[in-house]
């Protein structure tokens, strides 16, 4: 699991805001504007999970994150102000946010987070890959705020502030179970984004049943012997209604679930974090037989070897 620290208690006090502002950036967090004074107070903790949330706790002076940065993957992000005072806002709208509030967006959308005292803020990035079985098009959503007062967002937001105490002290196996429960919190706070679900002609109790499959077949994907029969009797269903949702959605239970383990597989091979595994390692993590039977569906789906692609990304990288 990827982690690292950031203080700039490290930094000579005329570098302080410069070597923040880098550390922010590494966030994909641009900020607006620093205070005019020398020397600047700020840390983070960050960590990746196995699935590859990015969970980012900041802890520092006030200031403003503002703009966009557009050189990221496309996710979604969310924010939960631990303490402090803070503002969102956006399209010339204002959100005033009380501690534990949670507020929610996709990448590229230009807005303006403001602290106005001291605070502690965790952020959280979940990859458009970590919700593709449930979100088909998280870029279509709206920034939304989640009230901490409000019912089911009470025990969402307490979940996160309980990780943010203990962020120093997790292992990769305990954010497992943070990983699934942070996926089905943000699903049913999405409400009513009916847009960001692209379910064809699956609706209402169908729709809600073939999200949770499809979060099921994500946690089996690393199952070599994975099987509609399988998914099916873990769900209570049977097999021909599991293949009927899917058929439904324009989609079948084997072509998801290769197209799944390959869009695995090629993250993996475009990320510097397994930079150290074999492309035979990759795939049989992801629940493939063999190599030779993935090489020729990596190609036959994205047009190139797995190796091509890893060399592809190696060299872009290093531009």
């Amino acid at each position: 699991m990827k982690s690292w620290k950031f203080n700039t208690a490290a930094f000579q006090e005329h570098e302080q805001g410069q070597a923040w502002c880098d550390a922010m950036y590494r966030l994909c967090l641009p900020v607006g504007n620093l205070p005019d004074k020398a020397g600047f107070r700020g840390e983070i903790i960050c960590i990746n999970s196995p699935l590859g949330m990015e969970f980012a706790l900041v802890d520092a002076e006030p200031h403003e994150i503002s703009g966009r940065y557009l050189k990221q993957d496309a996710a979604i992000w969310l924010t939960l102000l631990l303490d402090g005072e803070a503002s969102l806002s956006y399209d010339d709208q204002r959100l005033d946010l009380a501690p534990g509030d949670i507020v929610y967006g996709p990448t590229y959308v230009k807005a303006v987070l403001r602290f106005t005292r001291d605070f502690r803020q965790l952020f959280v990035k979940v990859q458009e890959l970590i919700l593709n079985p449930r979100v088909f098009a998280p870029l279509s959503l709206n920034l939304g705020h989640l009230p901490a007062r409000s019912g089911i967002n009470h025990v969402f937001s307490g979940m996160l502030q309980s990780l943010a105490e203990v962020i120093e002290d997790v292992s990769p196996e305990q954010l497992r179970p943070v990983e699934m429960a942070l996926t089905e919190f943000l699903i049913t706070g999405l409400g009513d984004e009916k847009s960001v679900f692209g379910l064809g002609g699956v609706s209402g109790a169908r729709a809600h049943h073939l999200q949770r499959i499809c979060q099921r077949i994500e946690t089996l994907l690393s199952e070599p012997e994975l099987t509609i029969g399988m998914v099916a009797q873990a769900e209570g269903v049977s097999t021909r209604y599991l293949q009927r949702l899917f058929t439904q959605a324009g989609n079948s239970f084997i072509h998801y679930l290769r197209t799944r383990r390959l869009e695995r597989c090629r993250a993996d091979l475009a990320s510097p974090l397994h930079d150290e595994l074999s492309i035979s390692e990759i795939c049989f993590r992801w629940g493939f037989n063999g190599s030779a039977h993935f090489s020729r569906a990596f190609r036959k789906e994205y047009g190139m070897s797995p190796r091509e692609y890893r060399r592809q990304q190696v060299e872009e990288r290093a531009q």
